[in-house]
């Protein structure tokens, strides 16, 4: 454990309770993509399952069960106790447009061609890219509301700063994860424009986004 790791870890603990809290406080997920939502939530499933398998440490176990707990609790809000507030025509990310490819490439490139670590790196992929959905949205509405904006920060700045640790642990401990690295900065470049964005204009995030996705990506 180190001082990136660790920060990173809150942070993004930070931005999953920043959502929920939102949701739960203004009874409303408006702005908020449930695709996002249920990618992450797929991201965790796929990665804690050596939960029932072995024990790392007790930081390790309770981070890896609020994860799940929040993810699943923030999708149960937008589908069932909110839904008739969720702009499921805005939320029209093809995810299968995602999926499809993860999946391949999870069976392509991996460390063991076993079902646990097939899964562990489909989640390394599948979060790399989970977000698109929730950025394709704002191109929808125009401009992000202010919550999601911090929500988005939060994120972004967990990726950045695990950029960090893994910087940290391979002068330090010799340790270097491919497959982790490659998608964590992938993951972050989609960040860096909303960054740009989010400290020069705050919360008013213009619908520019609109330039990255082609028409064929969404569901209608």
């Amino acid at each position: 454990m180190n001082i990136f790791r660790l920060s990173g870890d809150l942070c993004h603990l930070v931005a999953i309770i920043i959502l929920f809290l939102k949701i739960w406080k203004s009874k409303s997920c408006a702005g908020i993509s449930g695709k996002s939502q249920v990618l992450f939530a797929l991201v965790f499933t796929t990665r804690y399952l050596d939960l029932f398998t072995s024990f790392i440490s007790i930081y390790n176990t309770v981070m890896k069960v609020v994860y799940l707990a929040l993810a699943y609790a923030t999708v149960s809000l937008i589908y069932l106790r909110f839904r008739s507030t969720f702009d499921s025509e805005s939320d029209s990310f093809r995810v299968e447009f995602l999926l499809v490819p993860v999946a391949g490439l999870s069976f392509l490139e991996n460390y063991a061609f076993t079902p646990l670590e097939i899964l562990w790196t489909f989640s390394i992929y599948l979060e790399s890219v989970a977000i698109l959905p929730q950025l394709f949205m704002i191109t929808k509405t125009g401009e992000a509301v202010s919550i999601t904006t911090h929500y988005l920060f939060f994120l972004g700045l967990y990726r950045a700063l695990y950029l960090g640790n893994w910087v940290w642990r391979y002068h330090v401990e010799g340790f270097f994860d491919q497959i982790a690295v490659v998608s964590g900065v992938v993951q972050t470049i989609f960040y860096c424009d909303f960054f740009y964005l989010y400290f020069t204009r705050g919360q008013h995030v213009p619908s520019r986004y609109s330039y990255y996705y082609p028409s064929s990506l969404t569901d209608s």
